[in-house]
Formats: C-alpha cells, sequence, structure tokens
C-alpha cells in the first residue's frame, strides 16, 4: 500500500485562481501548500468565477471552500461544480478559521458602529458581538479580505471589519480584539480543482460524485446507500440538492473513503451508474487529516478474495 502524496512532490502549477483579494481564508490555504504558494495566483471576486476560469482554460488550478463545520455546505461552490462546470478535485485542505475585529490604527473599540464582512463571518461571532457590540450594523461584503480593504480605504473610525489576522497585517489595520469566534474549533474545507486528472491513489483517498435519482422512483435514496452498505464504504457526506429544473426534484452529493482505483469502489460506481438516473464524477483525491488505510485495506482484501470465488465457479461452467 501507497503512503499519501508529499505536497511538495506536485509540480508547481503557473496560475492558481482564488477567492480575492489578497488575505482571504482561501489564500491562507494555499499558501500552506508549497507547490501553489510558488505559482502565479489570479483573484477572482466570486467563488463561482474560480470554477468557471479552471474550467474555461484561464488559470490551471482553483481552489475553492466546499465545507465549514459550523456553517456546513457551501452551496454556491458545490452546485457549480454538480451543474455548470466539469473540473475534477485534485486534491482538499483544511483549514483552521479563526476571526479579529479589525479596525483602523488608533480607532477606540467603542467607536465602531458599523461592522463590514460576509454573513457565514459575522454568524459565527454572535456570543461576542452580542456581549460587546449589540447596537452595530451590518453590512455584506464578498469577501472577509475585501472587507478589510474597505475599511481601510475609509477615513472613518467607526467602522470595522471582521477577518484573519494577515488581512489586518495586509491592509494596515489593527486588532481591537482576537479570535471572536464562537467555536475556536472552527475549520473550513478547501478542494484544488482542475480542468482534468485523476490523482493517482495513495492509500488515503475521497471520492466525490453526484447521483440523479430515477424519476419518481420510491426507495431510490435506500437503495443508492444500500450500494454503500454492501461494500462497506464510509460515507463521509451525504447532501440532497435540487436539480434546478422542477420542483421537488433532486440529486445527491456524496463524498466516500476510498479510490476510482480501488477495485470496491470502482464496483460500486459502476452499479450506481447502471441503476440510477445519473452519476457525475468530481473526483478521486487525496483526503486531509488522519486516514483510514486499515478499514480500507481489509475491505479490498474482502473484494479480492470474493472476485477470484466467482471467477473460479465461472471457470466450472459448461
Amino acid at each position: 500500500m501507497t503512503l499519501p502524496t508529499d505536497p511538495t512532490s506536485h509540480p508547481a502549477p503557473a496560475r492558481v485562481g482564488f477567492l480575492g483579494p489578497i488575505g482571504t481564508f482561501t489564500e491562507q490555504a494555499l499558501l500552506q501548500e508549497p507547490d501553489l504558494a510558488q505559482a502565479e495566483h489570479v483573484p477572482y471576486s466570486l467563488m463561482t468565477d474560480v470554477l468557471f476560469a479552471v474550467a474555461d482554460g484561464e488559470v490551471d488550478l482553483g481552489v475553492v471552500p466546499v465545507e465549514n463545520a459550523i456553517e456546513g455546505t457551501v452551496n454556491a461552490t458545490v452546485d457549480t461544480m454538480a451543474f455548470d462546470v466539469d473540473v475534477l478535485i485534485q486534491r482538499e485542505l483544511l483549514e483552521p478559521v479563526s476571526f479579529d475585529l479589525l479596525v483602523r490604527p488608533g480607532a477606540p473599540l467603542e467607536s465602531i458602529r458599523t461592522i463590514i464582512s460576509i454573513p457565514v463571518a459575522s454568524a459565527q461571532c454572535r456570543t461576542w458581538l452580542r456581549a460587546n457590540l449589540p447596537d452595530v450594523e451590518f453590512v455584506a461584503a464578498n469577501s472577509t479580505a475585501e472587507a478589510a480593504r474597505l475599511v481601510a480605504d475609509r477615513d472613518d473610525p467607526s467602522v470595522a471589519a471582521i477577518a484573519n489576522a494577515r488581512a489586518g497585517e495586509v491592509y494596515g489595520l489593527m486588532s481591537a480584539a482576537r479570535d471572536i469566534e464562537d467555536h475556536p474549533e472552527n475549520q473550513t474545507r478547501f478542494v484544488v480543482v482542475a480542468a482534468d486528472g485523476i490523482p493517482a491513489r495513495t492509500g488515503h483517498d475521497k471520492t466525490s460524485i453526484v447521483v440523479f435519482q430515477q424519476a419518481d422512483r420510491p426507495g431510490s435514496l435506500l437503495a443508492i446507500l444500500q450500494e454503500f452498505a454492501a461494500r462497506s464504504i464510509n460515507l463521509t457526506l451525504l447532501l440532497s440538492r435540487p436539480t434546478k429544473t422542477s420542483l421537488g426534484d433532486y440529486c445527491f452529493l456524496l463524498d466516500l473513503d476510498g479510490h476510482v482505483a480501488d477495485p470496491v469502489v470502482a464496483d460500486c460506481l459502476r452499479t450506481l451508474r447502471a441503476t440510477q438516473g445519473g452519476v457525475k464524477f468530481l473526483g478521486s483525491y487525496p483526503a486531509a487529516g488522519t486516514d483510514a488505510t486499515g478499514t480500507r485495506a481489509r475491505v479490498d482484501e474482502a473484494f479480492t478474495e470474493a472476485e477470484i470465488w466467482i471467477e473460479s465457479l465461472r471457470r466450472r461452467i459448461g
């Protein structure tokens, strides 16, 4: 069994797209990867713009958030990958989330009347804001870094931003309060996507797919889940999303442990493709975090043994 790949072994891409401007959590995540850090960084105003840029060949890779430990799935990203573009996930990244209240140098906390940030960031700091700034007005921005930049551009000590500490350094702001998030253990999961290519199996992999149901078929979700249960394949994400075709028509986004090169995973995908309304493959890629290679190896061995048994029976036919 091969070990997970070393990120430093990736050839440096020429251009990497990310949610800008400089100072976002997305940029912070990509800077942790040696090959991505060496590339030319191309900021985009929207997460979905990054995905279209990858699909259209404007950039070699894109980095986008797909899930937050507190707020859940980033629907704009996963919907675009499911319905609008054809890209493949190359790897996933985990980035801790910590927020500061950023102000212009010298501005006292008691002077703050307006906070600029993305609604998700403000929502993740509810407890601190309720205790310290209960009457502030909130203004939405496209990203936390854009919020910091807007505060830096204003000569107004009553305006602050919720963003990470790096954004404060980039735009010359000071932290009036640090680590104001409600949940210090919060993380965001990002994926690196390309227009094509499936990374080789590492032994600690994840596969992402979209499964479309047969129309008006009772028990279709149960039928899908039974395919994974029968093969002892662990699902790490199960999400239903409207297909945007008609009211009540849903598909399922699934993340599962394993790689399309694993015989048992390949067999499961083959069956789903044959029995369901359709399957869109989003990628098999190295998984972040602690692995479960022992469990996966045992399942693979059992599947291989069963395959040998079936072949031995077939040879006796006739």
